[in-house]
């Protein structure tokens, strides 16, 4: 545990994490900490490599993991801030249809 009563990431978290450049797929079992590995990593790309909040898209499964990132995205990021697209593959999908769908039917 950290001073703030956080949990450290382990050794392959922390490889995940501070992966070099391209995508990462983190793929474990539930409960294994893959919330808190995308939340971490999120963080040392905006914080450490200067990515651009508004150039990070999140996509996960339930809207509980989509929550649990924001508001871990807020509680360390400073007042005012732009908000990383994190968000749900249905939410996602939806998103983009509404937007564009449009331009699909040609």
């Amino acid at each position: 545990m950290t001073k703030a009563g956080k949990k450290q990431v382990n050794p392959q978290q922390d490889r995940a994490v501070k992966h070099g450049s391209g995508p990462i797929l983190v793929v474990a079992g539930a409960g294994t900490g893959k919330t808190r590995v995308i939340s971490e990593r999120i963080k040392n790309l905006i914080k450490n490599r200067e990515i651009g909040p508004k150039e990070v898209l999140a996509l996960t499964f339930t809207e509980k993991a989509a929550q649990e990132m924001s508001d871990r995205m807020a509680d360390v990021m400073p007042l005012g801030y732009e908000e990383p697209w994190i968000t749900t593959f249905h939410s996602f999908a939806d998103r983009i249809l509404k937007k564009e769908g449009l331009e699909f039917l040609g």
